[in-house]
C-alpha cells in the first residue's frame, strides 16, 4: 500500500521527517516496501493545504525554507484547520507534531482522538496525549483497528518504547531508570568541569539545548512527563502527572558536584519507574550515581535508559534525546513498524 500522510504541525520535527522521506524515498521503497505521498499539511503558522493526489514535497520544503505560507501553494484546498484536515482529507495516517500542554494534553489530544475515531493511524512525538491519556488512546486505536505509535515522546530517535515493547518482549521489566533530559545532563556535565550553575545554564541556552525559559528542563517537568509515559505504556500503570514525584537540579551547587566527584560519584537528574508491592512507583530527582554505573558515563546532552529485566539483567541504551533529524527518525521508525504489521 502507499501511505497517504497528513501532517498536523510542520515545525522542526515535521520538517525533519519530511527531509528524511525525501532523501531516502528510493531506499525505503527497495528495502522496506514503504511508499508514501503527503496529501495535506495543517500548521498554525505556516498555513494549510490539501491536495488529494499528493503534494510536491520538494516544492513544499522550498516554500518553507523561504518562509512562504503554504496558502501560496499553486494547487489544492487551503486553510483547513487540524480537525477538518484529519476528518475530511483522504489521508490514512496522521503525523501529529503540534505543541501540547502536559497537564491537559491539548490541543494535540483532540487531534489524536479524532484521527483514531476516524480509523486513521497516528504517529506522533507529542508528549501530552500519551502522558494524559495513553491507556484510553491505545484502547481506542485497537477498537478502530488502527495503530497509535509514539516512540519519539521519550528519547527522540533513541529506542525506548519500541525497545521495551518489541525487542524486550517476554522479559519482565522490573524497573526503568535513566537520564531522559539532555539539557540538565549538559548543565551538570559543565558544572563538573568547574562552571557555576548559572553559567552552565547560559551556555546551554546559547547552544540551543535550553529554552529562554528553562523551567521545564531544570525543574524536572520534561523528565516527569517522560517517566509518566514509560510508566503507563511499558510498566502497565495508569498514573497521572502528579503521581510522579518531581525534583529538579536548581538546588545543586558547584560545591555539591565537586564533593560528589571527590567521593567517586556523579550527580545526574534521574527518572525512574519501578514495580513495588504497592504498584508502580515513579519519580524524577537528582541522584549521586557511582562512577562505575553505566549512567555515570553519559555526559553532555546525551540521554540513556537502563531496563532492569528478569531474563537479561540490566540493558542500557544510550543516544541523542533531541534534534530535528533524530526526532524525525522516530516518526519514520513508527511508520515502518505500521507498514510491516500491515504487510504481515
Amino acid at each position: 500500500m502507499k501511505f497517504k500522510l497528513a501532517f498536523i504541525g510542520f515545525g522542526v520535527v515535521g520538517q525533519g521527517l519530511a527531509e528524511i522521506l525525501l532523501n531516502k524515498e528510493q531506499e525505503l521503497k527497495e528495502r522496506y516496501d514503504f511508499e508514501y505521498e503527503v496529501v495535506a499539511i495543517s500548521d498554525m503558522n505556516k498555513g494549510a493545504v490539501y491536495v488529494e493526489n499528493g503534494l510536491d514535497m520538494d516544492k513544499v520544503m522550498e516554500m518553507t525554507d523561504q518562509d512562504v505560507s503554504l496558502e501560496e501553494y499553486p494547487d489544492g484546498i487551503k486553510g483547513w484547520d487540524p480537525i477538518k484536515t484529519i476528518k475530511e482529507t483522504n489521508a490514512d495516517t496522521i503525523v501529529e507534531v503540534t505543541y501540547t500542554d502536559m497537564k491537559t494534553g491539548g490541543p494535540a489530544l483532540e487531534h489524536v482522538r479524532t484521527a483514531l475515531k476516524a480509523g486513521k493511524h497516528v504517529v506522533s512525538t507529542t508528549k501530552g496525549p500519551v502522558a494524559v491519556s495513553a491507556v484510553e488512546l491505545v484502547e481506542l486505536a485497537k477498537r478502530n483497528e488502527v495503530q497509535y505509535r509514539f516512540e519519539g515522546t521519550v528519547l527522540s530517535g533513541t529506542p525506548a518504547i519500541n525497545l521495551a515493547w518489541e525487542t524486550l518482549a517476554g522479559c519482565d521489566i522490573k524497573e526503568i531508570k535513566g537520564i531522559v533530559n539532555g539539557t540538565t545532563n549538559y548543565i551538570l556535565s559543565k558544572m563538573e568541569e568547574g562552571m557555576e550553575y548559572e553559567d552552565a545554564l547560559k551556555k546551554a541556552q546559547e547552544l540551543g539545548y535550553a529554552e529562554a525559559d528553562p523551567t521545564g528542563d531544570v525543574e524536572g517537568i520534561d523528565a516527569q512527563g517522560k517517566m509518566l509515559i514509560l510508566s503507563n505504556t511499558v510498566m502497565g500503570a495508569d498514573l497521572k502527572l502528579d503521581d510522579v514525584a518531581r525534583e529538579g537540579i536548581t538546588d545543586i551547587s558547584l560545591e555539591d558536584v565537586e564533593k560528589a566527584k571527590e567521593d567517586g560519584y556523579r550527580w545526574k537528574l534521574v527518572g525512574s519507574t519501578k514495580k513495588t508491592d504497592g504498584g508502580i512507583e515513579a519519580k524524577v530527582a537528582p541522584e549521586k550515581i557511582p562512577l562505575s554505573h553505566p549512567l555515570a558515563g553519559v555526559m553532555g546532552p546525551t540521554n540513556a535508559l537502563t531496563f532492569s529485566t528478569d531474563l537479561l539483567g540490566d540493558v542500557t541504551v544510550v543516544g541523542p534525546g533531541a534534534g530535528k533529524k533524530e526526532t524525525g527518525f522516530s516518526l519514520l521508525v513508527d511508520l515502518l513498524a505500521i507498514n510491516k504489521s500491515l504487510e504481515g
